[in-house]
């Protein structure tokens, strides 16, 4: 169960120079507290605009965001990085580094004025590793990870901040079944356990049905639905948003997820 808003936003606008039309459009979005909350929609809808607007990356034209019932804007950046992980998508490093040292970043907005680690800070670093699955690469070059294994390793330097809140923009691109569903599975343990509030980007709608509290689904800019994966991922919306023929069915579990609407694209033939 989700608690006080986390994210809210109203009136979101957003537009690149030059553009035909503006990336965002009229989004309105409210994230309760310890909620896993998805932002879903076809290549170009604004997904990865609308996160960079929330963590205050990008400033609004029109619209407002606020984190914690302030104005995103008025957070200090170390305070915000205290209180929010990111995992960007496709970030790359220009020096060397371990996967250790760069899990350990995590930990920049606690250290003190010497920036020494603390036993605490250790903790949490390889804690982080674990709970990736990246503790046997801590001391290999970042350079020399696979495309999972550099994703994981991004997942544990956000979780090794302890945040309240994370925000995640793709986290299971290159990943296989099973660290895709290891990650998601880590996910609603911090929802649900940890009281950690979740903020994802992600094109997998049958994950996203199966692990989100609530969706948001993004068209060209605007809201096309927003709700519970029921109320989202019906066929008629599917088809008209994404183009595509498609048949919707329930989950048949077993688990927590049973029931949730999975997706089919239909061949074209269909």
């Amino acid at each position: 169960m989700s608690g006080p808003p986390v994210f809210e936003a109203r009136g979101l606008r957003f537009s690149y120079e030059g553009a035909a039309r503006p990336a965002l459009d009229g989004v309105d979005l409210q994230v309760g507290g310890g909620s896993l909350y998805a932002i879903i929609g076809p290549n170009g809808s604004g997904k990865s605009t609308l996160l960079k607007l929330l963590l205050g990356a990008l400033q609004p034209q029109a619209g407002a965001v606020s984190y914690a019932g302030r104005r995103v804007g008025d957070w200090t950046r170390r305070a915000l990085a205290q209180q929010i992980g990111a995992v960007p998508q496709g970030e790359e490093m220009a020096f060397p580094i371990t996967v250790r040292e760069m899990v350990a970043m995590g930990r920049y907005p606690y250290l003190g004025v010497l920036g020494r680690p603390s036993r605490e800070d250790r903790e949490a670093i390889d804690q982080a590793m674990e709970r990736c699955d990246v503790i046997e690469l801590a001391e290999r070059p970042l350079s020399r990870l696979s495309g999972g294994e550099r994703q994981r390793a991004l997942i544990a330097r956000a979780l090794a901040q302890r945040p309240a809140t994370l925000v995640l923009d793709e986290p299971t691109v290159s990943l296989d079944i099973r660290h895709e569903m290891t990650i998601f599975e880590l996910l609603a343990e911090l929802t649900g356990s940890d009281g950690v509030t979740v903020v994802l980007v992600t094109h997998n709608l049958n994950l996203a049905a199966r692990y989100a509290d609530r969706l948001l689904l993004l068209d060209a800019g605007r809201p096309a639905a927003e709700g519970t994966p029921a109320d989202v991922l019906s066929q008629e919306i599917i088809e008209k948003v994404y183009g595509w023929s498609v048949v919707v069915a329930p989950h048949p579990g077993p688990g927590r997820d049973a029931g949730a609407p999975q997706i089919t694209p239909l061949t074209g033939e269909g």
